[in-house]
C-alpha cells in the first residue's frame, strides 16, 4: 500500500479518456493550466453512480468532517466519447441555484463535474477487491464486483483486506492520475439557459 491507498481512505474512483472531441493528454493540459490560473478545474463526467448531490457530496461531507482529504483516482481506458464540445456556462450545488462557471474553468460536453484543487499524474494499482462502495444502494459491495460493464466510476472506500470470492477474478486498477477534491466536491453543470 501507499500513501494514496490505506485502509479507511475515500476515494473517487473513475475511468477516464477521449471526450468531447479532446484526448486524455489535451484535457490533463487544459485541467492543470485551469488550477494554475484560476486555483481550481472542474472534471467534467456523467452517468448516476457519481451523482452531485446524492452520492458524491454526502460521501465527501462525511470525510471532510474529520480531515480526510477526498482523492480522485483515474485509470485510463480506450475511451469513445466523441460527445458534442457544448461549453458549460453555469453550475450549481444543489441543481437550483445557478451561478456563472468561473473564469478560466471551463467544462466541455458533461452534465456533471468534480471539483479539483490539483492533478498529478501518478503510477500505482488500486487492487478493487480491497475497496468497498461507501454510499449508495450497492454500499459494502466491494469495487471489484462492482466496478464492471458500464460502471465506470464510484465512491470508495480501502477495506483493511481484499475481499476473497469466486464470483469475479480480482482485478487491479493502473491508476495514472490523481487528484484531491475542493469543496463543494461535484456539481451540476449546464450551458446557457
Amino acid at each position: 500500500m501507499n500513501a494514496i491507498i490505506k485502509p479507511g481512505r475515500p476515494l473517487i474512483y473513475m475511468k477516464v479518456g477521449t471526450h468531447a472531441g479532446e484526448t486524455l493528454e489535451d484535457i490533463i493540459a487544459r485541467k492543470q493550466k485551469e488550477i494554475d490560473e484560476a486555483g481550481i478545474a472542474m472534471w467534467g463526467y456523467g452517468g448516476g453512480t457519481c451523482h452531485p448531490r446524492t452520492m458524491v457530496q454526502p460521501f465527501a461531507e462525511g470525510f471532510a468532517e474529520r480531515n480526510e482529504p477526498i482523492v480522485l483516482v483515474m485509470e485510463a481506458m480506450n475511451s469513445k466519447h466523441f460527445a458534442e464540445p457544448t461549453l458549460a456556462t453555469e453550475y450549481s450545488i444543489d441543481g437550483i441555484h445557478w451561478r456563472p462557471v468561473p473564469h478560466g474553468v471551463s467544462v466541455k460536453g458533461s452534465r456533471y463535474a468534480l471539483v479539483l484543487k490539483n492533478l498529478r499524474h501518478a503510477e500505482l494499482m488500486l487492487p478493487l477487491a480491497q475497496t468497498a462502495v461507501a454510499i449508495g444502494n450497492c454500499r459494502g459491495r466491494s469495487g471489484n464486483r462492482y466496478i464492471k460493464g458500464r460502471v465506470d466510476k464510484a465512491c470508495l472506500t480501502v477495506t483493511d483486506a481484499p475481499e476473497l470470492s469466486n464470483e469475479v477474478p480480482n482485478r487491479e486498477a493502473s491508476i495514472s492520475l490523481v487528484a484531491e477534491l475542493e469543496k463543494p466536491y461535484a456539481v451540476f453543470v449546464r450551458g446557457a439557459a
